[in-house]
């Protein structure tokens, strides 16, 4: 009788989330980066099982471990791809579903928005940690640089990094500790992941009108989940064309060498998804500056949801936010581009000013918002 009961629950849930969940008619193909995001992590979650059982978390084994797996290993090498440029999609697919949020001005319902903030920093910070294992000359230098960002904190920073470490340099302890991180992270994700679509049912989706009408709403299903199909669709085609075709296209040159801590890369960089907050990193001289810089790069997200609402809610219709909009687009584009280039000039004054740009964005949003709703009135 338990059990019929447990099914019956489980089968409501399900309903009710992607059957009768009532959905705006008028949604765009925008709106499918959401369904995205939970097939790229489920693909990850999948992927990243299959390798851990051949991944050897040992700085002596863990690159050659890498080769086996790619080498030795029934389908390891796709699987290996895979995860690796799913990482890249990822991103590509959070960052494209905060931009819509942002230009549909669709962030006001304010524990779906604050959920999913959280939801970038700990992705970051997952995809970091994995990013080291291969150990490779980046993995181990990017490691470098990035927790010795750590001791800028006062003082117990120098107390944080050697804990991480494990010991006063990064070594065999770092790497056990990352291998760990990175199993369990995920599935704290997926907790938050969870939490964050309760919260979006809550409240309901949004729409490119930003109306909250319910008379202009159907059911979930078929309509919406013909048009997630067909995302997954060119999802698995991008990754597979990526995987088989040019697998190392988003990856950097400098990790096909083993970890060698008496041979610095020329030039240390992050993967791409991270540049533009690497580039805000470097461009404050200060330490403990350019760490309170990089998380507000994140963070500063936190505040749009406090925004004035406007009458109407989607910037589509505010020629000034729009334009707002697309500057601060290129903006994203331009620290991107300067993350990857050396810290030298031009590029440390063009990234200083971009930083500045970046932030200004938040703050000038609402005043123009504030603006447009005195002259509705």
């Amino acid at each position: 009788m338990k059990n019929i009961l447990n099914y019956n629950i489980i089968y409501k849930i399900i309903k009710s989330s992607l059957i009768t969940l009532p959905t705006p008619s008028n949604i765009n193909l925008w709106w499918n980066f959401g369904s995205l995001l939970g097939i790229t992590l489920m693909l990850q979650i999948i992927t990243g099982l299959m390798l851990s059982f051949h991944y050897t978390p040992n700085i002596d084994l863990a690159f050659n471990s890498i080769i086996h797996m790619n080498h030795d290993i029934n389908y390891g090498w796709i699987l290996h791809y895979m995860h690796m440029n799913g990482a890249s999609m990822f991103f590509f697919c959070i960052y494209c579903h905060v931009g819509r949020n942002i230009y549909y001005s669709t962030y006001f319902n304010k524990m779906t928005w604050i959920s999913g903030t959280f939801i970038i920093l700990l992705l970051m910070g997952t995809a970091f940690i994995g990013y080291v294992l291969p150990w490779g000359q980046m993995s181990y230098w990017g490691a470098t640089v990035i927790t010795n960002l750590l001791s800028a904190i006062p003082y117990v920073g120098t107390e944080i990094v050697q804990w991480i470490w494990g010991g006063f340099s990064i070594n065999n302890a770092t790497l056990n500790r990352f291998y760990s991180f990175h199993f369990i992270l995920p599935f704290i994700l997926l907790f938050m992941v969870i939490m964050h679509l309760v919260f979006l049912h809550e409240k309901g989706s949004s729409n490119p009108l930003g109306t909250n009408s319910n008379l202009s709403k159907i059911p979930f299903h078929n309509y919406f989940t013909i048009k997630d199909i067909l995302g997954f669709n060119m999802f698995f085609i991008i990754i597979i064309f990526l995987s088989l075709i040019n697998p190392f296209l988003l990856g950097d040159p400098e990790n096909f060498n083993p970890a060698n801590p008496l041979v610095t890369p020329v030039h240390i960089q992050p993967e791409w998804y991270f540049l533009f907050a690497y580039a805000i990193l470097r461009s404050i001289p200060n330490k403990l500056g350019g760490v309170i810089a990089l998380l507000m790069s994140i963070l500063i997200l936190l505040i749009m949801p406090f925004y004035n609402l406007n009458k109407i809610q989607s910037n589509k219709f505010y020629f000034i936010n729009k334009n707002l909009f697309w500057m601060f687009f290129n903006i994203f584009l331009l620290l991107t581009w300067i993350g990857m280039n050396p810290v030298e000039n031009p590029f440390i004054i063009i990234g200083q000013i971009l930083t500045i740009m970046y932030f200004l964005y938040f703050m000038i949003n609402p005043l123009i918002q504030k603006n447009i709703d005195n002259k509705i009135l």
